[in-house]
């Protein structure tokens, strides 16, 4: 794969995508030839500016390649610099008074660079040669992504040359999207430099647990909880590891519950929380302890240890709960496994409810571990979910209008049109949705036209590019500090009272409230013997069409997977035992408990599209997971409402959207009118295609069913 991608990257007529597992050398496979042709250009004396921009989407990502790429150069007297909210200012100066050698950034920084230093850019990036995008597939189909196409499209203007792109990632499903992502247009003519090596050996196993239908007395843990930090406790205690939960207050819970158990025990096993709401010197703490391989530790983390940050060789990965995302689980299994001879070590915790009698035809499928299960076949069969190319990210291009009349001290709407959409990243937006778009910004003052046509931020515009939560595509949230014995914890999302006196469980640690200043956005804390998790704002992942298919596919299947273990075999028979007794495998609606149940099998976006469509006949729709109920019409009734829409013309995407009340998501939507909200939600949100192939799918089904409780036969002990 090096190899390969070095005369490429060296010839420079091509952009390269190389994709290659976690840990196998893409980044040497971009820097070598990358570093050789700088150090050339060096010693002719020739170019200024800096040679190659680093594009990461982690501040951390950064702080951990700087340190491998400053050891790589040293020898070719090339200069790193690394720019992002929390690297050294001196750094940041040195960049912009001599420019020179390699640039790690983040995309917020580069367009903070273009708002704030708008007359250094051309000085800096002058004798630009190459642009590095790391974990390319981070980037793919997000408010994000749309961010960066622009800004290394601005910076191809402002130096007025083609600069080659070299991506690099270790879960890409679609190299042709992947392509056109990284060349919007000119897809085609990148180069995919893709390993054929086969990966290292992965030992895994699914470990099944029973949430009891009667809940534990106040202060005890819920059993399935407790079995399972048990269980993480006596396996991972003496060893590096990482635990990915699904959830800040889900890190909270176990690293507290974890750290316990050592207390307990009165053993020095360390269990630490990892998340994006604590604070840089917490998160680093932990990825150095990671590290020193004197001192075994186990993280409990998000998302924020899954990309490539070098956090040593871990022993094993833990997922507790079904993963977000098949690429998520590749990105989280890769973590593992990187010495010489060592297989990659998953184990994956699942907890189903205790069936009870009368229980749902939904809830009694076990469908987190047929989810997991699902994910883990396409996991092994190399699928990954294909990235969303439908978005208009209408919101973002509102971000690049204000910060490029920043920038520009000014433009007119054909000139905007032109960069930013016409040869630009934004090609799905035609002139006549762009105007209606400036419309609307000049409505909420966020631009103003001079009489000479000349566009320029106004009041609310100047607000915002003042404000240093600008350079962000994504929303950030006003948060409070945290801070214990005059050192700063973290943030926390507050939209409710702090009190004095609350326990809180925050870093892996107990504290009880000592103050909360609202002013300053301050919460005081001490240690404490009790406390509880913060509230943070849901997560999660949309579930993909092909998983929900690959589950259906397990439910009709009589082979158990081997990675599951006992009391996963037993829940996982269970639920196959009750999609057969409930008719599932020829049925997808039901009668209910006095409502309609609808199984269609898909995709969170069809299944939303699906509901949407209903909603709009009239019906009283909610949906949960794999199914939609229906409260106020009879299956019957239902099936030919299904049968009338399969044969009907599909509506028009933007109004089927105008019936959908809360739309409002992406960052700057708040500033748009109806018709454009209603264009970027059917963009984002609607998939009318793919729901009328279902719909057609299932009018030619048998008559619904109506369903009788399932009996269910008495627990047996020590199932757990």
């Amino acid at each position: 794969m090096q190899e390969r991608s070095a005369e490429l990257i060296i010839t420079g007529e091509r952009d390269v995508i190389i994709a290659s597992a976690t840990a196998s050398g893409k980044t040497e496979a971009a820097l070598l030839p990358i570093c050789s042709v700088l150090a050339r250009q060096h010693e002719l004396g020739a170019g200024t500016g800096v040679g190659a921009l680093y594009v990461s989407p982690l501040k951390a990502l950064i702080n951990d390649q700087y340190e491998r790429i400053v050891d790589l150069v040293e020898p070719l007297d090339l200069r790193v610099h690394r720019w992002h909210g929390d690297a050294p200012a001196a750094g940041k100066s040195r960049v912009l008074r001599a420019p020179a050698g390699l640039l790690l950034i983040t995309p917020e920084s580069l367009e903070a660079l273009f708002v704030r230093h708008a007359d250094r850019v051309r000085r800096v990036f002058g004798g630009l040669r190459y642009v590095v995008i790391d974990e390319l597939h981070s980037f793919l189909g997000t408010e994000r992504g749309a961010q960066l196409q622009a800004l290394l499209h601005r910076v191809e203007l402002a130096v007025r040359q083609r600069i080659p792109r070299v991506a690099l990632s270790a879960t890409l499903g679609d190299f042709a999207a992947a392509a056109d992502f990284l060349r919007p247009g000119h897809g085609a003519e990148v180069a995919v430099v893709a390993s054929a090596e086969s990966g290292s050996e992965i030992r895994l196993q699914v470990r099944g647990y029973l949430d009891p239908a009667t809940p534990e007395p106040a202060g005890q843990e819920p059993a399935d909880r407790a079995a399972i930090a048990d269980h993480l406790f006596r396996t991972l205690r003496n060893t590096d590891n990482l635990v990915f939960a699904n959830s800040r207050a889900a890190v909270e819970i176990y690293a507290d519950m974890l750290t316990q158990r050592a207390a307990r025990a009165g053993v020095r096993a360390s269990f630490l929380a990892h998340h994006g709401s604590l604070s840089k010197e917490v998160r680093e703490h932990v990825e150095e302890r990671l590290k020193d391989p004197a001192t075994p530790v186990t993280a409990v983390c998000t998302s924020t240890l899954e990309l490539g940050i070098d956090v040593g060789s871990v022993d094993s990965v833990a997922q507790i709960g079904a993963p977000p995302t098949v690429a998520g689980l590749r990105q989280r299994l890769g973590r593992s496994g990187r010495r010489p001879g060592r297989p990659a070590v998953l184990r994956v915790y699942v907890a189903e409810p205790e069936l009870a009698s009368g229980i749902s035809p939904t809830d009694a499928l076990r469908a987190e571990l047929f989810q997991s299960a699902a994910m883990i076949e396409l996991l092994t069969a190399a699928w990954y979910e294909p990235p969303d190319t439908t978005g208009l990210h209408i919101s973002t291009l509102i971000q690049q209008v204000l910060s490029m009349t920043a920038q520009l001290g000014g433009a007119t709407a054909g000139h905007l049109f032109d960069a930013l959409c016409g040869t630009g990243p934004f090609r799905r937006i035609d002139r006549t949705t762009f105007a209606a778009i400036l419309r609307d910004m000049g409505r909420h003052d966020l631009i103003e036209q001079q009489a000479n046509g000349l566009l320029l931020p106004g009041r609310e515009g100047e607000r915002l590019l003042s404000h240093y939560s600008f350079y962000a595509s994504f929303r950030t949230s006003m948060d409070y500090r945290l801070v214990a014995d005059g050192y700063t914890l973290g943030s926390l999302p507050v939209d409710r009272p702090i009190l004095p006196g609350t326990f809180l469980i925050f870093s892996g640690a107990r504290w009880r409230v000592v103050s909360a200043d609202t002013a300053q956005r301050v919460i005081e804390l001490t240690a404490a013997e009790a406390g509880r998790p913060p509230v943070f704002p849901g997560t999660g992942g949309e579930v993909a069409d092909e998983v929900r298919r690959a589950m259906r596919t397990l439910y009709r299947s009589s082979e158990v997977p081997r990675y599951l273990d006992a009391t996963a075999q037993t829940l996982f028979t269970e639920g196959r035992a009750a999609f057969h007794a409930y008719g599932h495998a020829t049925h997808r609606i039901f009668s209910w408990a006095g409502q309609t149940v609808l199984f269609p099998w898909r995709g969170d976006r069809i299944m939303n599209t699906l509901t949407v469509i209903l909603a709009r006949h009239g019906l009283e729709v909610g949906q949960d997971g794999l199914a939609i109920t229906v409260g106020n019409c009879s299956p019957a009734q239902l099936l030919e409402v299904i049968k009338e829409l399969a044969v009907s013309p599909p509506p028009d995407p933007v109004a089927l959207a105008s019936t959908v009340r809360a739309k409002m998501h992406d960052k700057y939507d708040r500033y748009l009118g109806e018709e454009l909200q209603n264009l970027a939600y059917a963009a984002r949100a609607l998939d009318v295609p793919g729901a009328w192939a279902s719909l057609a799918e299932l009018a030619v089904l048998p008559t619904p069913a109506t369903v009788a409780p399932l009996s269910v036969a008495p627990r047996r002990p020590g199932l757990v």
